[in-house]
């Protein structure tokens, strides 16, 4: 289980360079991944609810001004396991030329 956290600063109106630990954090969740992923390993992630949030802060006696974005759980996959069909999507309801339709 990996928790990662990072320092959140307050987002005001047009102040996007705030929002800079935010997005570096999942830019290195997605790292995580695709690590695993090329040792061979299975992830799964958990967005917490406000609530678990703030009970699992509580419990790792993280810093007030530290956010926890996911859970991740990292392990080997059971091979047993049924794979999901994969969703196709519909490229012309999604792709806009221009303008959105």
């Amino acid at each position: 289980m990996i928790i990662p956290v990072y320092q959140a600063k307050n987002v005001s109106g047009g102040d996007f360079s705030a929002l800079n630990p935010f997005t570096t954090v999942w830019c290195s969740i997605e790292n995580l991944f695709l690590a695993a992923a090329a040792e061979g390993l299975s992830c799964s992630m958990r967005i917490p609810t406000n609530e678990e949030h703030e009970e699992v802060k509580k419990k790792l006696k993280v810093p007030p001004t530290y956010k926890m974005p996911v859970f991740i759980g990292i392990g080997y996959a059971d091979p047993e396991e049924k794979e999901l069909e994969q969703v196709e999507p519909d490229f012309e309801k999604q792709l806009h030329y221009g303008s959105w339709r």
